[in-house]
């Protein structure tokens, strides 16, 4: 009679992407016994790679105790739940190869999946930080019985070894000779007339300009920024309420402005222009599902979060190199800035619904050259106080 498995798997990134590790378990699903463990340092990769890695280990382990096994897998990652159990599409090129992998370890119809809350995943998540504790002295973790890997010839575990044989600095520290981070000042556009309406204000609408008090905002933070004296280069989204924000700053630090396409807002589709309780009373599903997946879209298409995230990242890594050891401010909007927090601090996507982004706001984060990030500034508008 062929056996019943738990497998439990999670995956951690510090940094997002930054150093990242998984850790897996499988348990009889008969008595509760824990039959093995895997966990791995895997280098420099993002959160959900090394989600999507802890879930092929955990399976290859099950495989290995018994082929003709029933899994059921249980993840804190809703994003890997239900883009396997084939409820999400699988968008992300890191992501699909090993998801196409993760399906072929066993026949689709012996294996479930379900999402549990972080708090039912601490065996594994417990590996998972001991594979990014055990990556950051040089090495790799030592689980109790881990063959998930074991013979497998991947060319990405080798990778990940090699990469393992080289200290990684703890998240938040640079090492001493990384040399000065690039760092992003990120200012949030002045005010337009639909900013106090709060309505929702994309790359698809109708690119208002700055309103008065908007107008008023940018030469406010024009002269908050004049005294500091450190921005050495100015973007801009290419959008109205942007570029003139730039625009006052750029006269008043003496540089010119370069507009960047990948700073825009995410498009809102059918919803620019609309209040969120608009939004609600005439798109209640298309909202929720908004709200719960970064993988889905506003009414009538636009951007997904997850696609702005992509976006965001690209943009980012090719600022990076352009602006390597300088201080350059990227004028642009509440998504990308909200984003590239996110991603600097390796939180989830639903962190973007748990910040708040007022109107000519400054942030800051800066960039070091081993992959580290630290946020240094968040909502900043001591400048706009009377």
């Amino acid at each position: 009679m062929a056996r019943e498995f738990i497998v439990e798997a999670d995956g951690g990134s510090r940094g997002n992407p930054g150093p990242a590790g998984y850790g897996a378990v499988v348990i009889d699903a008969a008595t509760g016994e824990t039959l093995t463990e895997a966990a791995e340092y895997l280098g420099v990769v993002t959160n959900n790679v090394a989600e999507y890695r802890g879930l092929l280990a955990g399976l290859r382990a099950a495989r290995e105790l018994d082929p003709s096994a029933t899994v059921h897998v249980r993840m804190d990652s809703k994003l890997v739940v239900e883009q396997m159990s084939g409820r999400w599409k699988i968008k992300h090129p890191d992501m699909k190869p090993l998801a196409l992998e993760a399906g072929r370890v066993f026949p689709a119809d012996r294996v479930t999946y379900e999402w549990i809350p972080r708090a039912q995943n601490k065996h594994a998540d417990r590996l998972a930080n001991e594979a990014m504790d055990a990556g950051k002295r040089g090495g790799q973790p030592s689980p109790a019985g881990s063959v998930a890997t074991a013979g497998a010839g991947h060319e990405d575990t080798r990778a990940a070894r090699k990469v393992a044989t080289a200290p990684q600095p703890a998240s938040g520290w640079a090492s001493p000779d990384m040399g000065a981070p690039a760092t992003f000042v990120l200012l949030r556009h002045g005010e337009t007339p639909l900013t106090p309406q709060k309505r929702f204000s994309g790359s698809g609408g109708t690119d208002p300009s700055l309103s008065v008090a908007g107008r008023d905002q940018a030469h406010r933070v024009a002269e908050a920024l004049a005294r500091r004296g450190t921005v050495q280069a100015i973007l801009a989204s290419p959008l109205t309420r942007t570029r003139e924000t730039a625009a006052a700053v750029a006269t008043r630090l003496g540089l010119d402005v370069t507009i960047e396409d990948g700073l825009r807002e995410t498009d809102f589709g059918a919803w620019e222009g609309l209040t969120f309780g608009e939004v609600r009373e005439r798109h209640p599903d298309d909202l929720n599902a908004w709200l719960a997946d970064p993988e889905a879209h506003p009414t009538g298409g636009g951007e997904s979060f997850a696609e702005t995230a992509t976006r965001m990242e690209a943009t980012r890594e090719k600022l990076v190199a352009a602006y390597a050891g300088r201080t350059v401010l990227l004028v642009t909007h509440v998504t990308p800035i909200k984003t590239l927090v996110r991603l600097a601090l390796g939180a989830p996507p639903e962190s973007l619904f748990r910040m708040e982004l007022s109107a000519a706001s400054l942030s800051a984060v800066a960039y070091y050259a081993d992959g580290n990030a630290s946020v240094r500034l968040f909502n900043d508008t001591s400048h706009l106080r009377p």
